[in-house]
């Protein structure tokens, strides 16, 4: 968020609500959730632009599709798929703190500054 980037993800609690904090609080960026239902309330509060596709667990695809790079962070199976589509349509990847070290190889980061970090040296996020 400092470097101005926009910060994409599925809008909801947990995870997605922390990132979109986070890139809030640290200032710069605007953040967007693709949300799984019809409802664009559903949002948490961090975001500044939800998006409700109707779409459900399928929404996992257009995050990735419309990324320039993926930070997978977690371990359930929604983060599965987006690591998977990632690799599967070129987009690059970085898992911090994923729980699928032993079944998929990505470059894998121990901090949120050093995942950014990551996706700016690959001339991936404008600044």
């Amino acid at each position: 968020a400092e470097a101005g980037a926009v910060i994409l993800c599925g809008g909801l609690g947990g995870v997605m609500e922390a990132v979109a904090r986070g890139a809030q609080e640290a200032g710069g960026g605007i953040t967007v959730g693709l949300l799984p239902g019809n409802d664009p309330v559903a949002a948490n509060a961090a975001i500044d632009v939800p998006l409700a596709t109707g779409m459900g667990e399928m929404r996992n695809a257009l995050i990735v599709r419309a990324a320039q790079a993926v930070i997978a962070i977690g371990g359930g199976v929604g983060t599965l798929s987006e690591i998977a589509l990632a690799v599967r349509i070129g987009t690059p990847v970085v898992g911090l703190h994923d729980n699928f070290a032993a079944a998929i190889d990505i470059p894998r980061v121990q901090t949120p500054a050093e995942a950014v970090r990551w996706a700016l040296a690959r001339g991936i996020i404008a600044s």
